[in-house]
């Protein structure tokens, strides 16, 4: 009966694991042999040229500027994000005033609150940019309208035109695309958790500022942290890409100032022709994804909490 078992599970897998092999694992292997080479992507001729690609990345100071510009959104865009996204959740289930028959209740409307947080991830990210380009337009965009709307002509900042803007702007829509989609999440988790825990902690006087760190932080806090590694890989590759490559101008400008490592990585690849260039910043990135990772489940690893 065992060996029938494990022939099923080892039958039941196969498929799945030889296509994650060659779709997945088998592209990353070729990268890595690709960035030994001198491939343009265009010619199937090419030859073995050591470690000249990763000394010229180690020099190359648009890659610098790239990798510390992709840190930052790994870093910033999952602290905004799922802050952000927390106390919108908390404030939907358990934020609310007291009302009668229930210890604890979210803000009235909040269901309705749940379909417009999530409402940005019905859109592609595509669109999303567009209309934040538009919206960030310093002659007649929105933002500069309300700007002037509201008398404040002198401020009329140029946006995504001015270096030290740029990224920011970037930011925001990434946060503003994704905080429905961890405020759902964390409303789904915050459901489950029983609310006897949070009467008895009422009965006992606590304040909601008490009520979220020692009851519904602790008891969410695995999906906080599966949640930061997801926004961070998101941060670090498509998501961001996508955002800088479509809405500011270069793209990946001015001066560089918003260019990221995947948005480098499909410029030398695609409009320089060097993919073995490429392959390494992308080889790179994947280094710098797994460590990302890594720490996060290391610094977020604490005891299970289990009701």
């Amino acid at each position: 009966m065992q060996h029938g078992k494990y022939r099923f599970i080892v039958g039941f897998l196969a498929t799945p694991l030889a296509l994650y092999t060659i779709f997945v694992i088998w592209p990353f292997i070729q990268s890595i042999y690709y960035s030994f080479t001198d491939w343009t992507g265009l010619s199937p001729d090419f030859k073995m040229v050591g470690f000249d690609n990763y000394s010229r990345m180690l020099d190359d100071d648009i890659f610098w500027k790239s990798l510390q510009h992709s840190l930052w959104f790994a870093l910033l865009l999952p602290l905004v994000t799922l802050g952000l996204a927390l106390f919108f959740a908390f404030m939907l289930n358990v934020g609310g005033r007291r009302r009668k028959g229930a210890a604890i209740a979210g803000v009235p409307g909040s269901s309705f609150y749940k379909i417009a947080y999530f409402f940005p991830q019905v859109l592609s990210i595509a669109i999303v940019a567009l209309l934040f380009q538009f919206a960030y337009n310093p002659k007649d965009g929105a933002i500069n309208g309300a700007l002037r709307a509201v008398g404040l002509d002198s401020v009329q900042p140029g946006w995504l035109g001015e270096p030290d803007l740029a990224l920011w702007c970037v930011m925001a829509v990434l946060v503003w695309s994704t905080v429905g989609f961890f405020v759902v999440l964390f409303s789904a988790g915050m459901a489950s958790i029983p609310k006897d825990f949070y009467e008895a902690a009422l009965l006992d006087g606590a304040s909601r500022f008490t009520t979220f760190f020692r009851i519904t932080l602790p008891l969410l806090w695995d999906t906080v942290q599966s949640g930061w590694v997801y926004m961070g890989i998101l941060a670090l590759g498509a998501e961001s890409f996508a955002v800088v490559q479509i809405m500011t101008v270069g793209p990946g400008g001015p001066d560089y100032s918003t260019t990221v490592l995947t948005l480098y990585v499909y410029q030398t690849a695609f409009r320089d022709g060097q993919a073995a260039y490429a392959t390494t910043i992308g080889v790179a990135l994947l280094v710098v994804t797994l460590a990302f990772a890594a720490v996060v489940m290391r610094l977020g690893r604490r005891e299970r909490l289990e009701f």
